[in-house]
């Protein structure tokens, strides 16, 4: 692990389209919510927060994926989001996308690179 690295999870634990993991960030000097998910076989995080309204995505805890696994979706308002970018595709958005944060997958393992901005 490299100087400004957190280590966030195993990268076995994120399936591709599948439930995605929860952890907390420092964020704008503030504790806030984010996730990591796997889609097209690479890793995205973004801060757990609708574009919309600034409530948490999952439905169920890790479960960030829509039916079809193809988009991120808001279970408060159904705005949709595309997994490899975290943009606005759809719904109550309404062109604002998920804040992504930087991760790498490196040796097994999943890292946040930097926090606080």
């Amino acid at each position: 692990m490299a100087d400004g690295e957190r280590l966030i999870c195993a990268g076995s634990a994120l399936e591709d389209g599948g439930r995605g993991l929860r952890f907390e960030v420092e964020w704008r000097g503030r504790r806030e919510p984010a996730f990591v998910i796997r889609y097209r076989d690479r890793v995205h995080a973004y801060l757990n927060r609708c574009g919309h309204v600034p409530m948490e995505l999952d439905w169920n805890e890790g479960e960030f994926f829509d039916i079809t696994g193809l988009y991120l979706i808001c279970s408060t308002h159904g705005a949709l989001y595309a997994p490899g970018t975290g943009a606005c595709v759809g719904g109550r958005c309404n062109g604002r996308g998920l804040q992504p944060l930087p991760v790498v997958e490196r040796d097994g393992s999943v890292y946040l690179m930097r926090e606080g901005n």
